[in-house]
């Protein structure tokens, strides 16, 4: 596959003298693997640590919960949500890379017009959210063909359909995972020097008895600016069960009428400051003032004045990018402000409640589809669009719903450095240095960077959204560290941040850049023969880490203005 650099191609000559073959074995009749790296999640933090190891030489045991990799950007749906500079700077040359592939497998397979064909940065679905709005499965293939070379030499080990399940620890250190095959219930025993959570809601830590946070720090504990005056361990943000949608003009494509329709109708979030009316409607709270704000919908994609026309927001194809006839119509992603799901919380809950709260976030989505091909206002002064289609084919599921929730928000390790507020928040940090010079905070152990706005969703507490500027910010080494653990480590939004710093380190460019050091500083750790804490405790090894990594195209430092 050809690529924009020599990142995604090309293996690093830096090759640690501890690296092993896989070898499998049965014990106690269960399966046996090991590697050098154990990493449990195959999304974009799990799938960039992969390639950082597989690349530097290492042997890599991947577990994935769906049949899908790629996280938020496949299985959950999630068009990337990215800063502007992203074409240039502000990401690593691996994430940069896998962005450049995607747009070529388009050009390779796609009936693309001339015009979309030779565009500098192709985006084929316009949507607004992003400049590269694309199909899921275009990230699932491009995933596939990155990690293809190395299932076959057998330096990767792809478990999809496996979820970890338990794991056995000795003091600070894990020992192995169990995992179990999903579809035929056939246990594995993974052991390796080291292990990486990368799942969405970071349920290794309970396992290995690491020691985490979750939900709302209070502001005596952070002193944060928006941080709340009690702590809610309990308060997570929205998840969103996804879901794709075209529009057929003259045809019915009216799904049966879900059967939590009449509530989700007629639900109004509860909220400890108002929303706008019901949740099932064309107006929202304004995320910044919480003032009312509305919204359009038309599903032909038009210019709707200054509303945004939400079929255009996360639109995957823009049928006017491909060869007229090649799509009835445009493909839009459903994530929108009205199927946010905040009546239950994820984290922690039994398996039962688990199955409840995300049949709940199905049931509300379903509804909204309902709603739209039904009671939604349209232009005309009518009702409804019969003609919207819900595409099962585009999420890979029967029911046409995403194979797993976009997780907003996870456990996070209690680590040995926490991102706060007065780091990385416009405000705050005008607050801590007396000025508005519009620098986040410089972190000598930096090991990447990264860029949002600090954007949490509604919880499930009753907190309306919370949503305010940040700073083009650093990621620091010490916020990948447990603080006491020695070779467990996060690659997802289980990192040492908050509640407040987690809305700008949970999107994809950033995830990406926090799984990508981290196989770096395996690969690093197990060739020095040292704990990942001694790297950020001794100078002399942190610098050399620090270049190393750069070598591998990752940005620790913004460029100065």
């Amino acid at each position: 596959m050809a690529v924009s650099s020599g990142v995604l191609a090309t293996a690093s000559a830096f090759v640690p003298a501890t690296v092993k073959a896989q070898q499998a074995e049965s014990v106690s009749g269960k399966t046996k693997l090991n590697a050098d790296v154990v990493i449990a999640g195959g999304g974009l933090g799990g799938c960039a640590a992969a390639l950082a190891a597989l690349r530097n030489g290492l042997s890599v045991i991947l577990t994935e919960e769906t049949d899908w990799v790629g996280g938020q950007l496949s299985q959950q749906g999630v068009p990337p949500d990215e800063h502007i500079w992203i074409e240039t700077h502000g990401a690593t040359q691996l994430y940069r890379d896998f962005r450049t592939a995607i747009r070529q497998y388009y050009i390779r397979n796609y009936p693309l017009t001339e015009s979309a064909k030779n565009r500098k940065n192709l985006n084929p679905g316009d949507g607004s959210v992003s400049k590269l709005c694309h199909e899921p499965r275009v990230a699932v293939a491009v995933l596939n063909e990155l990690f293809a070379p190395y299932i076959s030499t057998g330096k990767l080990t792809l478990l999809l359909e496996h979820k970890v399940i338990s794991a056995s620890t000795d003091q600070n250190q894990v020992k192995a995972l169990e995992a179990i095959n999903l579809k035929s219930n056939a246990k594995f025993i993974l052991s390796a020097p080291y292990f990486v959570d990368a799942t969405e809601m970071g349920d290794l830590l309970p396992l290995t008895g690491t020691e985490f946070v979750t939900g709302t720090e209070a502001k005596s504990e952070t002193n944060e600016l928006h941080a709340p005056e009690k702590a809610d361990p309990e308060n997570n943000q929205a998840f969103t069960v996804c879901f794709a949608i075209d529009y057929v003009p003259g045809e019915n494509h009216l799904i049966e009428k879900p059967k939590q329709y009449e509530f989700w109708k007629n639900f109004v979030p509860k909220m400890t400051k108002p929303w706008s009316g019901k949740l099932l409607d064309l107006s929202y709270s304004n995320p910044k003032t919480l003032e009312p704000k509305a919204l359009g919908f038309h599903p032909e994609g038009l210019m709707m004045g200054d509303m945004l026309n939400l079929w255009n927001y996360r639109r995957i194809i823009n049928k006017e990018n491909f060869n007229k006839g090649t799509y009835a119509g445009d493909i839009t992603i459903v994530n929108w402000p009205q199927n946010d799901y905040f009546l239950g919380n994820l984290i922690g809950a039994s398996e039962k409640d688990s199955k409840k709260y995300f049949e709940g976030g199905k049931q509300l989505s379903l509804s909204l589809l309902y709603w739209l091909q039904t009671e939604a206002p349209r232009p005309d002064g009518g009702k409804g669009w019969p003609g919207i289609r819900l595409r099962k084919d585009i999420m890979g599921t029967e029911d046409g719903l995403a194979k797993y929730p976009y997780i907003r928000e996870s456990r996070r390790i209690r680590a040995v450095f926490t991102i706060k507020e007065e780091h990385v928040g416009a405000d705050n940090r005008v607050l801590i240095t007396g000025k508005k010079d519009n620098t986040a905070a410089e972190f000598y152990d930096s090991v990447g960077v990264g860029y949002y706005h600090i954007d949490l969703h509604p919880s499930t507490s009753g907190n309306n959204y919370i949503d305010f500027g940040s700073l083009p910010f650093q990621i620091p080494l010490g916020a990948l560290l447990p603080k006491r653990m020695e070779n467990l480590l996060p690659a997802n939004k289980n990192i040492g941040t908050t509640h407040i710093t987690n809305g700008c380190y949970r999107l994809h460019p950033v995830e990406w850049s926090i799984g990508e050091s981290v196989g770096l500083l395996i690969t690093y750790a197990l060739d020095r023969k040292v704990i990942p804490k001694a790297v950020r405790e001794k100078e002399e090894l942190l610098k050399e880490f620090q270049e190393f990594i750069k070598k591998q195209g990752v940005e620790t430092h913004w460029p100065k203005a």
